[in-house]
């Protein structure tokens, strides 16, 4: 709602180094003279949330609909040190959110240099930084990770290993001359390499029961056990994790344990309402930025979201695995896509969107919904009746029509109005010529720029001719993206 608009790099994960500024401490006494304090992650993070919440800045910058649900939940969890789990369907901004609290931690952190797990200069855990302090004391050299470089993610999937997530018996280093028995010879996993940061897991429920024991003994019991060898690492890490609410609730994938690890649940959840989603599709969606200018009227918009908003509540398709918000952004982009088109075709100097575009929704929508058994085959139809009402839906909400009787009456058996995606504005303009009824509604609806604009009173105009048809006062005769509206006999 997964949601964002672009965020800050400095404050989201990245493959980049940054480099620090030149006036940071550069050795281990140096460190101690600047006065800088070791806190662990949960306080380094509670600090920065408590001075975001006191400015009112926002805790997950660009992700709408949540500021009165998970945000606050969220906040509580932070200032109480708690690992978080996300729950919710697909398309809900978890990963978005979760990579949003990397801005919480502080811009830049020192470490040992050349240790592989962020070791703290003033509480080394791996053999080698625990040798380097030892040897050097306040010569110990220091180098700086920024934030972006204390965030892991893994996806959850059946054959994740313990090497993935822990370590491994490093090959190489053996080859090298080390020992088996050396504890130097060990390539570290995710886990140990973002220490002093976050771990996040994606789909927790899809690792296996053996790699939960042992993700839950390095966050837990800090004791690592790799091919025989048996290390404590105090590893200092905010676990956050996601996953669907059927896999997590009701299948039982998840050992007690580690379901016990996680101090905060929070439930995430779709836009409540189409114009929250209105907007989610306005930042999110990548429409053409050069060539031929787009203006999209807002209660096309307002269509496009609403489609997504029934299709949550649609008995015809399958609401366990959601309806993501993802589908409205490509929903919206394709509507774009086919009005650009047209204006290539017709050579017109601006692209609207009309009603004969929704038909170009199909392809988008249909890999993004999964239809129940009994409608299989029939996939176009439940797209082409979610369309449908949500035009009736808007039509209604948008539109008072002071004398709709006249605008009915005007329809003889003689006049007819075609409609269609490739047809130009102008022949739009020709129908409120021959039927002077239909064009203060119409003006109505385009609004502001409908004088200068006909694509818009166009688009404007096949709204209206559609809504009259919803609503039962116009017949229409309909094949793909062309119609036919004509009286009701």
């Amino acid at each position: 709602m997964d949601g964002p608009t672009r965020t800050d790099p400095s404050s989201t994960p990245g493959p980049g180094r940054l480099r620090p500024p030149v006036d940071l401490a550069r050795t281990l006494g140096a460190l101690r003279a600047s006065g800088w304090k070791s806190v662990p992650v949960a306080e380094e993070m509670r600090r920065n949330t408590m001075k975001r919440i006191a400015s009112g800045e926002s805790l997950v910058p660009g992700v709408l609909g949540f500021d009165d649900t998970v945000i606050p939940q969220l906040e509580n969890a932070i200032l109480a040190g708690h690992d978080v789990i996300l729950l919710g369907e697909r398309g809900q901004a978890k990963t978005r959110v979760i990579r949003s609290l990397v801005g919480l931690l502080d811009e830049w952190l020192p470490i040992v240099e050349g240790s592989e797990i962020n070791d703290d200069p003033y509480g080394p855990v791996s053999r080698g930084a625990i040798d380097t302090v030892a040897d050097l004391g306040d010569d110990t050299p220091i180098a700086w990770v920024h934030r972006s470089q204390r965030y892991g993610e893994k996806l959850a999937t059946p054959d994740t290993s313990i090497a993935d997530l822990i370590g491994e018996v490093d090959p190489i280093k053996i080859a090298e001359g080390r020992y088996l028995s050396d504890e130097l010879a060990l390539h570290y996993g995710l886990i140990p390499r973002v220490n002093r940061g976050i771990f996040a897991i994606n789909e927790l429920p899809d690792l296996s029961e053996r790699i939960q024991v042992g993700l839950l003994n390095v966050l837990e019991e800090r004791d690592v056990q790799i091919r025989g060898h048996r290390i404590r690492l105090p590893l200092d890490i905010m676990l956050v994790a996601t996953a669907n609410p059927e896999d997590y609730t009701n299948r039982g994938r998840i050992i007690t344990p580690l379901k016990d690890r996680f101090g905060a649940q929070i439930r995430t959840h779709y836009p409540y309402d189409t114009m929250t989603e209105v907007k989610i599709m306005e930042s999110e969606a990548e429409l053409p930025t050069a060539g031929i200018p787009v203006t999209v009227p807002m209660f096309l918009k307002e269509v496009v979201a609403e489609v997504s908003q029934l299709a949550r509540r649609s008995s015809h398709l399958n609401q366990r695995s959601g309806v993501s918000v993802r589908l409205s952004i490509a929903n919206y982009e394709t509507l774009v896509a086919n009005s650009v088109r047209r204006a290539l075709r017709t050579g017109e100097p601006v692209a609207v969107p009309r009603i004969s575009d929704l038909a170009s929704l199909v392809p988008s929508t249909q890999g993004k919904v999964e239809v129940e058994a009994m409608e299989e085959g029939h996939e176009q139809d439940v797209v082409a009746h979610l369309v449908a009402a949500a035009t009736l839906a808007v039509f209604r909400r948008r539109v008072t029509l002071n004398d709709p009787g006249a605008i009915v009456a005007a329809f003889t058996e003689q006049v007819v109005v075609h409609a269609g995606d490739d047809l130009p504005s102008a022949a739009y303009l020709a129908v409120l010529a021959d039927i002077p009824e239909l064009e203060p509604p119409t003006r109505a609806l385009a609004g502001p720029d409908a004088a200068e604009s006909p694509a818009l009173m166009a688009s404007a105009l096949e709204f209206l001719l559609e809504g009259l048809h919803l609503t039962k006062r116009l017949n229409k005769d309909a094949s793909g993206a062309r119609a036919l509206y004509r009286g009701r006999k």
